[in-house]
């Protein structure tokens, strides 16, 4: 029987990212500073309203160890440039999910600058309940998604159940310093993965001040462009962020399921 609390907080969030996602994509203007905050390291067909830049997206080529026609499974997709690209790159088919129906409408308008339409699918659902199969991908990303999971447990054993042995997932995670990352050996084993690698991004605070000064600067230009409530939730995540920079430990973390036949992993920090 479903949970009424967790369906309520669901609709809720979905009707949050809807109208997000909605107002970006009635604009250039956000895309514009995201460009100008990240220079050279902007992947511009991607157009992320996140972290991914092309030094990360080279940490995912690298990490995801992917060969042609496996399947890419993108967790929290929004409206899908990131696993897109990545399928195009590696020859792969590609699975996105969302918890906003708009950014799954607005990630299938998307595959067709990128992939024929029997290479791509996007869904509804949360990162704990992904509806997929069992063993369903060779290899996932949850970029920037995996913080607002409404459950990070679960969506840990969620993404043990839908990668094939052997698979990886890739995700980013940021905390405070000095005792920012999770632990990390712990939480995979307990959902039956192993931690396979932590890469540091220190970059990318910096890449965040840059953009949150860039909002406050252009506040008025927002409000013009997305809309006033959206300017505003954009000028006070900058302004609740901002302080916060200096001590933040962004990191990308890779994490496999073991293949057929490894040794399970133990459940220690």
């Amino acid at each position: 029987m479903a949970d009424p609390v967790r369906s309520g907080v669901v609709r809720h969030l979905a009707r949050v990212y809807d109208e997000f996602h909605t107002a970006r994509a009635s604009t250039h203007l956000v895309a514009q500073l995201y460009a100008q905050a990240m220079g050279e390291d902007y992947p511009e067909e991607i157009t992320p309203s996140s972290s991914c830049d092309w030094p990360l997206i080279a940490t995912l080529i690298r990490q995801l160890k992917l060969r042609p026609n496996q399947r890419l499974l993108d967790l929290g997709c929004g409206t899908g440039g990131i696993g897109l690209w990545l399928a195009r790159a590696l020859h792969t088919h590609l699975t996105g999910i969302d918890i906003s129906p708009q950014a799954v409408r607005l990630a299938t308008q998307n595959q067709t600058d990128f992939l024929p339409p029997n290479r791509a699918a996007f869904r509804t659902a949360t990162l704990d309940h992904t509806g997929l199969p069992d063993q369903h991908a060779n290899g996932a990303v949850c970029i920037d998604a995996f913080t607002k999971a409404l459950n990070p447990t679960a969506a840990l054993r969620e993404f043990h159940r839908v990668l094939r042995p052997g698979a990886r997932i890739i995700l980013t995670t940021a905390g405070r310093r000095p005792d920012t990352t999770p632990r990390w050996p712990g939480r995979a084993a307990a959902a039956g993965l192993e931690l396979e690698d932590v890469e540091e991004r220190p970059s990318e605070p910096a890449m965040w001040r840059r953009v949150y000064r860039l909002w406050l600067d252009h506040e008025d230009d927002l409000r013009r462009h997305v809309g006033a409530v959206q300017a505003q939730f954009m000028v006070a995540e900058a302004r609740r962020t901002l302080p916060t920079l200096a001590d933040r430990r962004a990191v990308v973390v890779t994490l496999r399921r073991p293949a057929d036949g490894d040794r399970a992993p133990y459940a220690t920090a």
